[in-house]
Parts: structure tokens; sequence; C-alpha cells
């Protein structure tokens, strides 16, 4: 049976909000992390957190992997996650993304699981967001080979490995693709947020 995980990426140390634990901000009513857990739990079979500084996430549920190359940014956190599961598919989503859509997440999902593909991610008219994304654990070796060659930006990816996007277009079948991809890295990204 086709295993499935969700490794949901705690960041570092959070800088550019005061060093406060964005996963645990509250939007409508609910913290970002839980809002998250409920867009992941009917698709996979496990959920995971990978962090840096592991100790901040002791108190939730989940089981909490130490970032294995702290340091190298995204693409360690992926890397990471994908060596602390058996799934054969790895959901990697930010910890500061309030409005994840299950029926994205299981469309990333699928199209990782097509012949021939290494992952699937969501890419905006920005770029690709490597954090919106599926990964195929048997893809793991290659990114590691990219962080020992000092390839430590996630979006190149696409150099080493087949993936499949969701693009601009695609992603309005799954709602308002701004606020998909709206993430929380200030008070005043949390301040539009809030009001909107």
């Amino acid at each position: 049976m086709t295993q499935t995980a969700a490794a949901i990426i705690g960041g570092g140390a959070a800088t550019r909000f005061g060093g406060r634990d964005k996963s645990r901000l509250v939007i409508g009513g609910t913290s970002i992390i839980n809002r998250q857990a409920a867009q992941l739990q009917p698709l996979v079979q496990e959920i995971f957190i990978v962090a840096s500084q592991a100790e901040r996430f002791a108190d939730t549920p989940w089981r909490v992997v130490p970032d294995e190359f702290p340091g190298t940014g995204v693409i360690g956190g992926i890397a990471t996650a994908l060596g602390a599961t058996r799934a054969d598919r790895v959901l990697t989503v930010a910890c500061d993304l309030p409005f994840l859509s299950a029926a994205l997440l299981s469309r990333l999902l699928e199209l990782a699981a097509e012949p021939g593909v290494d992952a699937a991610w969501v890419e905006t008219a920005d770029g690709p967001e490597p954090l919106i994304a599926c990964y195929r654990t048997t893809s793991a070796g290659r990114i590691r080979d990219a962080i020992a060659a000092g390839q430590l930006r996630a979006g190149a990816l696409a150099d080493r490995l087949t993936i499949r996007t969701i693009g601009p277009d695609a992603l309005r079948a799954f709602g308002d693709p701004a606020r998909l991809v709206a993430n929380i890295n200030s008070p005043d990204d949390l301040s539009t947020i809030e009001g909107s």
C-alpha cells in the first residue's frame, strides 16, 4: 500500500517576526499549525514537523524531527523530511501558510504519483513554491547532492528533479491564488491577513 506523509517545516528563528512562533499565530480562531493539520489529516497516514529548534514543538501531538541541515534553509527542511519517513510521498508545507487547501494538496499528491515524476509543486508569477509541494522520497539523494554541492536554492531543484507544476491558471481552480500561497513573514503580513 502506498504510504503518504506530511511534513510541516517549522523554519528557523523567525527573526523578521521578533522570534515569535508563526505556526501558533491564531487566524480565524485557530492556530495556523492546527488549521494545516485539519487540511492534511484526511490525505496522509502521518504528520510530522521538521524544525531547527525542535523544542518549540515539544507540546504538539506530532513527531518532531530536528533539521539535519541547519543553516541551509528550505532545501534542508525538504531533505530532512524525506529522510524521516518510510512514506512514498511527502507533502511539505511551510508552517506559516494559514490558507492551505486540502483539494490543492490532494492534487499535488496525485501529480507526484505519476510515472517518472519526482515531485509536484505550486508555481505563481513569482516562481515556484517548494514548500507547497509533494516529493517522492526516492528523490532524497539528489536533493542531498544539491546541498552537498552548495546549491541551496530550493527553486533550482527543477534542474535535478522531474517536477510537475500547478501554475497560476490551474491554481485558480482551488481558490484565490494570492490567498492560497499567503504566508506570514512579518507583523505587516499578519495585519494584512487578519484584515482580509
